[in-house]
């Protein structure tokens, strides 16, 4: 990213994960008001090439002892590294009168206990707010505020496909339950996760073995409910918990779906197979002009369907297959799919956007 003379000095905590560096890319495609991009690495993350800036060369991280709070007016955090950066504790980040904003794009805002590197005070008031800007303006929430205390999480790619059916759908459609199939791609266990698969996929069409210590199992021409026994890599926890994820205005608007996770042996995006029960019949007619709008795009079935391919790049979220269910006749099935880690940093972005003031000298 080219730095102007004027914009937020802007910290990316694990710069060089998949998400991160998507996140710097959409940042320079978004024209965030940026005029100084400070990117860091914390100790366990995984080594990986450094950021590639077209126009400026490459950004080596650095390290986050140099970085003080008081420097900074955004950090997103972009690793899954338990061990967080210092300035993190910061009373400046977390205290009354905060002038830096932390947007955590990777779920560590939302753990039950407080996450390793932040303590004392800090540790006692960690609240996390679950964002998703574009449906925020649309289904706000009376008395959910921005708060100083508060991490602001960015939703997970798969929410923020499931919040935004369930809420187009309610907004006509009054709603008895729902459950979500997810797909997640091997992007979820970061640069580790997309060499494994492809080593596993040409070890397999070359009748060696194959490694599996990110997945703990074969993940390549296959389909796993969880990781291996061995595994190491990273699953998202959407499904149970008080690590998951609910958006405020679909809490409050929608029936709490019932999820399951699956990984796809895909290298990104994510698919979800969405089941909807409504009160009374819905055609799939009905449904798709009722889904239609800002972000989803509804495929016609005179087109071909949406895949995972297609979708990278974008931050659209593509409809399609919808259909009555052969034996109930108020359910309706649901075909979406997104690219998860484009998805995820624009929302970040418009996070910030959201809560930040007018870029100042």
């Amino acid at each position: 990213m080219k730095l102007g003379k004027e914009g937020y000095r802007v910290a990316v905590v694990g710069a060089s994960s998949l998400i991160g560096k998507e996140l710097v890319s959409a940042l320079e495609e978004a024209k965030f008001p940026v005029s100084r991009l400070i990117p860091i690495e914390v100790e366990g993350d995984e080594p990986e090439l450094p950021i590639i800036d077209l126009t400026e060369g490459p950004v080596f991280p650095i390290e986050p002892a140099e970085v003080n709070a008081a420097d900074l007016d955004l950090a997103f955090l972009a690793s899954r590294s338990r061990q967080l950066p210092a300035f993190l504790e910061s009373r400046e980040v977390q205290g009354e009168g905060a002038k830096c904003l932390v947007i955590d794009l990777v779920g560590e805002g939302l753990d039950a206990e407080p996450a390793p590197g932040l303590t004392g005070a800090t540790a006692a008031t960690r609240p996390s707010l679950v964002h998703i800007p574009f449906l925020d303006r649309r289904f706000p929430v009376a008395g959910l505020e921005a708060s100083p205390l508060s991490i602001h999480v960015s939703a997970h790619p798969a929410v923020i496909i499931i919040s935004s059916l369930l809420l187009r759908l309610a907004a006509r459609f009054p709603l008895q339950s729902a459950v979500a199939q997810v797909y997640v791609s091997a992007s979820e266990s970061g640069a580790r996760g997309i060499e494994e698969l492809q080593r596993q996929t040409i070890s397999l069409l070359s009748f060696q073995k194959f490694p599996h210590k990110v997945f703990g199992g074969q993940l390549a021409f296959n389909i796993l409910s969880r990781l291996g026994r061995d595994g190491t890599g990273e699953m998202p926890g959407l499904e149970a918990g008080p690590g998951r994820p609910d958006h405020p205005p679909a809490a409050e608007r929608v029936p709490r779906p019932a999820l399951r996770l699956f990984l796809a042996p895909i290298f990104y995006s994510v698919g979800v197979s969405l089941y909807v029960e409504t009160t009374a019949p819905v055609g799939p007619e009905a449904a798709a002009a009722a889904l239609a709008g800002e972000r989803i795009k509804v495929r016609r079935s005179s087109h071909e369907p949406p895949t995972p391919v297609e979708v990278t790049g974008s931050s659209d979220i593509l409809v399609d297959s919808i259909t009555t269910d052969a034996e109930h006749s108020n359910g309706i099935w649901i075909w979406a799919v997104a690219d998860n880690l484009h998805l995820g940093a624009t929302n970040a972005i418009e996070i910030a956007a959201s809560l930040r003031e007018p870029a100042r000298a």
